[in-house]
């Protein structure tokens, strides 16, 4: 299906551009408890059907929370780990440290409070560990 980009200002006229999602969305505010209407817009260079668009969105914004978590409870981006394998190594361990307090039911208390617990208790530590190893 050829896209019609006659509309688009020349810069934005990419070559590969084979799909323009338009996703109309109603957001509530718990905090002030207002519904507000979102218009969000996303380029792509697959040829997409509504479905598809709208799958490719939300695994978008799957990643980009676990994104946003690493980084506010991990400071992942702040990380001064640079050399060979030492980036990969620890973004992996502070995934597996993630998937660890989701999955635990112990303590009810944010990632980033269970991330201090952990590394302050050596009892809640090894709960943690050892329902891993149960998992398995």
């Amino acid at each position: 299906m050829l896209i019609d980009k006659k509309w688009l200002a020349k810069a934005y006229r990419w070559s590969g551009l084979k799909s323009i999602i338009k996703v109309q969305a109603q957001v509530h505010d718990k905090s002030t408890g207002k519904d507000t209407a979102e218009t969000r817009w996303y380029i792509s260079s697959l040829d997409l059907d509504a479905a598809q668009a709208l799958n490719a969105v939300r695994s978008h914004w799957q990643v980009e929370s676990m994104h946003w978590m690493l980084d506010m409870t991990f400071r992942e981006d702040e990380s001064r780990i640079r050399k060979k394998q030492g980036p990969l190594v620890f973004n992996i361990m502070r995934k597996i440290a993630m998937t660890l307090f989701k999955q635990d039911t112990t303590k009810s208390a944010s990632m980033a409070r269970k991330k201090k617990m952990a590394g302050l208790d050596d009892d809640y530590r090894s709960t943690l560990l050892e329902s891993e190893i149960k998992m398995r």
